[in-house]
């Protein structure tokens, strides 16, 4: 349940780049839906629209036994009424707390059985339900949202608590500096528009919003007339569409109020400075672009593309030395207008003022100039690869619709790759000279806030009387009620085929067609903490820099050109990895093996990136992560064990690249490496292409130590890292077990911990932290257990006065998870989610690629996921209980709050 700006944080912090969008033509009336291709993909598109009004498109894709399900509603921030910014997110919330026929505990039972991935969003002009079930469920999924659209119940009893958990996600935000920028912007870019507010609310909005307000907005929105059901995955559209019509069909259309008009007004330009706890200082400048309505839209996400090359001169900065990291971005894009923004990152001691000049100087360069012909057509070629990757994941053609026909109002997706690929190098320019200006920009400097030491903590607390709620069983309609039987164990539908190269690479193929694309997953089994020579720490961290910089043939630019050229995404490491058409695959390979085995390792590189390392770490080392990162470690580890090495700008400054050609000899080696490859490529094709390019490799010198030694017990502790950014407490709570991936309590103990979590108000801690009590917008737990190491942890974020009360609920359950055996219905629900999320683990083609990648490494069998559900199945409720209390010890927690000081 998120707002789209902190989705756009998220996609910031992460440099996601642009996803294009596609589809098909007109749509059919009646009851048998029409296929047709999407461009030239091999997936059917069924469409047709209900009597009532309701859209339906069904994207057939037969990756894996699962389909996911996306209902949009044409509703969100811009349909608000005056002063209550939030009520289509409030709205988005009262979903899961009760519908036509359905209960708050029902709805979470319910999606828990399936597999818990589902969950909602809300835009500025939509708001999106969606969840990923195995295939023969799907019926179930739809029914339950039939259920929702015939009646959300709104009432203020359910309201008043889940009002609690809405506005700690407003905190959440709050605390977040990039959020807080963002917000600033939209209301200077889009000024007395309906854009200026973000869907996200404000808690003075929601303590004034009642009840009886949410019921009026569900019931003027929510009507089959304004949405679009779109499902992707292993389905039958016949039979689909049959439970749709029988589902939906009856659900009476609504007289849909005119929208709110949108006049933009000039920009009000504007500086914004806002603290931060970063450890580097962001400038950023904003522009306002095209919206999706523009015929400029299309010229807009290509100049968008060019602007965050590496061949292009924002990013420029950085190998010139003036910069950390730096390139532009897309943020909020809307029908009438968008925004983009270039930034850059400097160190703690660097001029915000310098770095801003640059980057001006280099974007009116671009707009009074224009930009090159020839990263115009790299843009165009990249951005028609990424609809063809799209097509990899079945979650992913799911959002891609879903975008494209409910937000960009599209009759397809295919009608922003068609229209990216008319641009032209006139109308990026054109673009440029138009929306880049920077007189009419809004200019962000986020500047870092160093926090105290780690101060010793009041204590735990855990004095006042807590009660969680008991454990109930919950009665499914009688549609559900298959889901409360024994779930057999999945087939296993993946066929991986594994070969060992004589240099020792494990190579890995896993074939398939969705798509004319290969993606190549790989890691080099590596642990820096023991690898890395006395009084070198930092090391690794600069070779990794030195990657970007080519090869012994092919230089920075060169190297980035080639890649250009095929429309390919590669990054080269201890974790490398590529993405590239099928017809590019030998080139891709060639280019990957030359970057990984061959890198140039420049000398003025090598001092660009060692001065860049030895900076980053000076900003880390004041950071408040850093603070609460570090008080972590020290509580679960003893003293002076590997893990708690840590580089110094002394010693980063200090380094030779002797001393990184040395690391890199001796730890990148083919005998602990491991290459998965999947896609549009069989096994031998994939072996041929390994062999050449990384058959000649050989290990250099002994094999190095990669695995850390166990590590016993931790003692409790107690930390606060001081915060001033932070509205929000953000606080964890982990202990070390001397147990690995291999102890056979791993599986009674991932049982219990999806008896606690991982199925929102079905399990646990969610019910008695959120539901309930409304401390939290989030609660995770996780058993993070590795080959010698393991460590159990939970983290929730809250208000300060509440810390102790959440923690108190916390141990409280996991003491009764350790005296008392789960119910059968918890254990069978248990079981449920981890037996479905099998199959959910497959919906997309990187998903597959990387878990075969982690069982590799782990040294798991590839077929881990059944022998593992054999071991849920055979699980009594006493063994869970047994090994819960045998290796979880609430006493012994380590706890950091990171923020205000807790109450």
């Amino acid at each position: 349940m998120t707002s789209s700006s902190y989705q756009a944080v998220n996609r910031f912090l992460v440099m996601l780049s642009f996803t294009a969008l596609l589809a098909v033509p007109c749509w059919s009336q009646g009851a048998s839906p029409k296929s047709a291709n999407v461009g030239n993909s091999s997936q059917d598109v069924f469409r047709y629209t209900l009597d009532n009004g309701m859209r339906i498109v069904i994207v057939r894709n037969n990756l894996a036994p699962v389909v996911t399900v996306e209902e949009n509603y044409l509703v969100g921030g811009d349909e608000t009424p005056n002063g209550f910014p939030g009520m289509a997110h409030a709205q988005e919330h009262m979903a899961f707390r009760g519908c036509a026929s359905l209960s708050v505990d029902q709805i979470a039972a319910i999606f828990a059985q399936l597999g818990g991935d589902n969950n909602a969003d809300t835009q500025q002009n939509i708001t999106q339900y969606f969840e990923t079930v195995p295939a023969e469920d799907l019926d179930i999924a739809l029914h339950a949202d039939a259920d929702c659209m015939r009646n959300i119940i709104d009432s203020q009893d359910q309201w008043g608590e889940e009002r609690g958990a809405i506005e700690q996600e407003v905190s959440r935000d709050l605390s977040n500096p990039m959020y807080k920028f963002l917000v600033q912007m939209d209301r200077d870019m889009f000024a007395g528009t309906p854009y200026e507010h973000d869907p996200l609310g404000t808690r003075e909005s929601f303590d004034a919003t009642t009840g009886e307000m949410l019921k009026s907005f569900e019931q003027t929105w929510y009507a089959p007339n304004n949405a679009i059901l779109i499902i992707t995955g292993q389905v039958d559209p016949e039979k689909a569409f049959a439970t749709i019509k029988e589902l939906y069909g009856d659900i009476p259309r609504k007289n849909i109020p005119e929208r709110p008009e949108v006049h933009l007004q000039p920009v009000k330009a504007e500086h914004i400075n806002l603290p931060s706890d970063y450890p580097y200082i962001i400038s950023i400048i904003g522009f306002r672009l095209p919206g999706t309505d523009s015929p400029d839209y299309a010229a807009s996400r290509v100049l968008a593309d060019v602007l965050a090359s590496q061949r292009a001169d924002i990013y420029g900065l950085v190998p010139q030395g003036k910069a950390l990291d730096a390139g532009f971005e897309i943020g909020e894009t809307y029908p009438k207008a968008g925004v983009g923004f270039a930034y850059a990152v400097i160190p703690t001691t660097g001029k915000a003022a310098s770095i801003e000049e640059s980057l001006e100087t280099v974007i009116n360069g671009y707009a009074k100039n224009g930009v090159p012909a020839d990263l115009v057509e790299a843009a165009k070629r990249s951005e028609e690869a990424s609809f063809e990757f799209e097509r990899n994941s079945i979650p992913g053609l799911a959002s891609l619709w879903s975008n494209a026909l409910a937000a960009e109002h599209r009759e397809s997706p295919e009608q922003d790759v068609e229209a990216i690929r008319r641009v032209t190098l006139e109308d990026v320019n054109r673009v440029a000279k138009e929306f880049l200006l920077t007189q009419n920009a809004v200019v962000g400097t986020l500047v870092p806030q160093p926090s105290g030491k780690p101060v010793a903590g009041k204590g735990f607390g855990g004095t006042e009387k807590v009660t969680p709620t008991a454990t109930k069983p919950v009665v499914f309609p009688e549609w559900a009620k298959s889901l409360t039987k024994s779930v057999a164990i999945p087939k296993w539908d993946l066929h991986p085929v594994e070969t060992t190269l004589p240099n020792g690479i494990r190579l890995i193929v896993e074939t398939e067609t969705l798509s004319p694309t290969v993606t190549v997953s790989g890691e080099i089994r590596h642990q820096p903490d023991l690898e890395t020579p006395p009084d070198q720490e930092g090391v690794g961290t600069v070779l990794d820099g030195l990657f970007s910089y080519g090869t012994t043939t092919l230089d920075r630019i060169a190297f980035q050109k080639a890649l250009d050229d095929i429309a390919a995404n590669e990054n080269a490491g201890a974790e490398f990895s590529l993405q590239v058409l099928k017809t590019y695959f030998d080139r891709g390979m060639q280019l990957l093996a030359e970057n990984e085995l061959q890198p140039a390792l420049p000398p003025p590189a090598f001092e660009v990136v060692r001065q860049q390392t030895a900076d980053s770490v000076a900003g880390e080392l004041q950071s408040p992560d850093y603070h609460t990162h570090r008080a972590l470690l020290a509580g679960l580890l003893p003293l002076k064990d590997p893990e708690l090495r840590e580089p110094t700008p002394e010693k980063v400054s200090a380094l030779k690249l002797d001393d990184v050609k040395s690391y890199y000899q001796r730890t990148f080696r083919p005998d602990l490496t491991t290459i998965v490859i999947i896609g549009d490529v069989t096994p031998d094709e994939a072996k041929q292409e390994v062999t050449r390019w990384f058959g000649n490799w050989k290990p250099v010198g002994p094999k190095p130590e990669v695995d850390l030694p166990p590590v016993a017990r931790n003692k409790s502790a107690d930390n606060h890292v001081p915060d001033p950014t932070r509205l929000q407490d953000q606080v964890t709570l982990a202990e070390e077990l001397p147990m690995n991936r291999f102890d056979p309590d791993y599986y009674p103990l991932q049982l219990a911990n999806h008896i606690l979590g991982g199925g929102f108000y079905a399990t646990r801690l969610y019910r008695d932290l959120r539901e309930k009590a409304g401390y939290v917008y989030t609660v995770s737990e996780q058993l993070n257990a590795r080959r010698t190491r393991t460590v159990f942890s939970v983290s929730y974020g809250c208000d300060p006065i509440n810390v102790s009360k959440a923690r108190a609920l916390i141990v409280q359950d996991l003491n009764t998870m350790r005296n008392t055996p789960p119910s059968e219905g918890e254990m069978q629900q248990a079981r449920s989610m981890l037996l479905r999320e099998i199959p959910l683990g497959q919906s997309s083609e990187s998903q597959i690629a990387g878990a075969l990648l982690a069982r590799s490494v782990m040294g798991l069998p590839l077929d881990e996921p059944i022998r593992a559900a054999e071991h849920y199945a055979s699980l009594s409720a006493e063994q869970v209980r047994a090994a819960f209390s045998k290796w979880i010890l609430p006493e012994d927690l380590v706890q950091v709050v990171q923020g205000p000081t807790p109450q």
